[in-house]
């Protein structure tokens, strides 16, 4: 029922001691005799020795270094061919596992837990993440059902090769999916329902909310640039062009807005095809 190569399982923590005892405890039921690793992310309370008494293996950071870090450090430490990642509060549900592996025996590469509407914790959070479905669609070509969800099964190979890409911070999904895309690594998507976190969020709408909007700039860095910075030229070029022919008929003459618009939409479109070429030269040689 799940994949006969050897798994891991990585969890990353931070103050989860109300639940992180129940998610080890629901692994071992599901997934005997796997690796289980807890990364303790500079916790102040007990969730190291939680996790150990429930029978992880416990990786500590002295201070907190975020949840990207925490994953890396998962991955590393990996002994199995395959890596189930998940969270530690509560929400994944580890019989779902057996259902992403089988989906890697089929030849995928990664395998996404893709959440419904209702798995979302709120409706800011369902928009803006229908948001970044859809943008990272149309980068890539390919359905992007969720693209910001923790619980993914992985070839540890295939994704040890963009560890070095890897913030270390909240967006840690959002770069492996698009980095899987452009290397084109097999990526698809297995529909989860996810529960309400045990335990208080670690995530601020306000002060995250500036650090997301910066995913959909790495949508685009990651994988083509020039799909995002063209139509931001095409638009400055035609609005220059109206603009022009505004003020032609008018005024009879060529004004520098103009002028601004058209040398900004130049400016934009070269900035397209320099990291176009950057992004070619990430992805060279297999890293």
């Amino acid at each position: 029922m799940r994949s006969l190569l050897p798994l891991s399982i990585v969890l990353p923590a931070k103050n989860e001691a109300a639940a992180i005892g129940r998610t080890v405890a629901g692994i071992v039921a599901h997934c005997p005799q796997v690796e289980i690793i807890v990364v303790n992310d500079g916790s102040t309370d007990n969730t190291a020795q939680v996790a150990q008494e429930a029978g992880a293996k416990v990786i500590s950071h002295p201070y907190s270094k975020g949840n990207g870090a925490a994953i890396k450090t998962g991955a590393r430490t990996a002994t199995g061919e395959v890596i189930v990642f998940m969270d530690a509060d509560g929400q994944h549900d580890p019989a779902d596992i057996p259902r992403l592996l089988a989906k890697l025996d089929e030849g995928y590469d990664m395998v996404v837990g893709a959440r419904d509407r209702a798995s979302q914790a709120s409706v800011g959070r369902s928009l803006a993440n229908g948001f970044y479905n859809r943008l990272a669609t149309y980068m890539t070509g390919h359905k992007v059902e969720d693209l910001t969800s923790g619980f993914r099964a992985v070839r540890a190979d295939k994704f040890r090769e963009f560890l070095y890409l890897l913030p270390n911070g909240f967006s840690y999904p959002t770069t492996s999916t698009m980095a899987f895309f452009r290397a084109g690594y097999g990526v698809c998507y297995v529909p989860i329902k996810a529960a309400r976190r045990i335990g208080k969020s670690h995530i601020n709408l306000v002060k995250d909310g500036v650090r997301f909007l910066l995913i959909i700039f790495k949508i685009g860095t990651l994988y083509s640039p020039l799909k995002l910075f063209a139509p931001v030229a095409l638009v400055m070029f035609l609005l220059a062009t109206g603009w022009y022919g505004h003020t032609l008929l008018s005024q009879g003459r060529f004004t520098n807005m103009s002028a601004l618009l058209y040398t900004g939409g130049v400016v934009t479109f070269m900035m397209g095809l320099i990291s176009e070429q950057i992004t070619a030269l990430m992805y060279k040689d297999g890293n």
